[in-house]
């Protein structure tokens, strides 16, 4: 599944050749040359993922990485530092801003690429085409497909997202606001009620199949998905 990835690189032939094979993966790319601008795009919607370069001119990379995991709104948001410095200490003081890698430079596209899979599966498993499965019901992004028990349940878009965010999150609980953020993405201004129509919808569209009551209201807090609610 594309995900959206702001490159934050000064280098414009560096940036030009991440965002190209980004596009070629099938990647949406987002792109900025300094802290200023990169923060710029980040309030007007949330990225899936930042690549970040330590290097910038004025506010550093890892000076913006501390800013954005300060912030509850991109506590979350999961950043690859890109670097020239491969000294260990260096590496370790990436990290400990709270990047979720670390990549030296120069580095070819084929390990960028895996490097980016790898975390997005570990921190947004939503925005990769991974298959889900989870109490008898089996989601295919890339076909965008749901099936229980072999029989395929027809779902509208914004329930598939709902279900996907759902099930690739199981047993935790979101709140409306949460999943508005997650599924309908922050910078979309829509009334919080919005979720529990969408959650009927696809309870409704769960319930020939006997799987309905795997999407759990949780009273005062939101909604979660339990594999062992049947």
């Amino acid at each position: 599944m594309a995900a959206q990835i702001l490159v934050v690189e000064d280098e414009p032939a560096i940036q030009e050749l991440i965002a190209v094979n980004l596009v070629r993966a099938g990647h949406h790319v987002l792109r900025a040359a300094d802290a200023e601008t990169a923060q710029g795009l980040v309030r007007t919607a949330l990225p899936d993922l930042i690549l970040l370069d330590w290097m910038l001119p004025g506010m550093s990379g890892i000076d913006l990485a501390r800013r954005l995991r300060s912030e509850p709104r991109t506590r979350e948001v999961p950043i690859i530092m890109l670097t020239a410095r491969g000294e260990e200490r260096d590496k370790i003081a990436g990290l400990e801003t709270g990047a979720d890698d670390y990549i030296t430079k120069p580095f070819s596209p084929r390990e960028l690429l895996a490097r980016i899979t790898a975390v997005l599966r570990r921190r947004a498993p939503q925005a990769t085409e991974d298959a889900v499965e989870a109490g008898g019901l089996r989601l295919d992004p890339a076909a965008h497909r749901v099936t229980a028990a072999g029989s395929e349940v027809a779902l509208g878009p914004t329930e598939f997202r709902l279900l996907h965010f759902l099930m690739t999150h199981a047993e935790r609980v979101h709140s409306r606001a949460q999943l508005l953020d997650q599924v309908w993405g922050d910078h979309v201004f829509v009334e919080e009620r919005t979720v529990d129509v969408h959650i009927r919808r696809l309870r409704a569209a769960l319930e020939a199949s006997g799987r309905d009551a795997l999407v759990q209201t949780v009273r005062g807090s939101g909604y979660r998905f339990s594999a062992g609610a049947q």
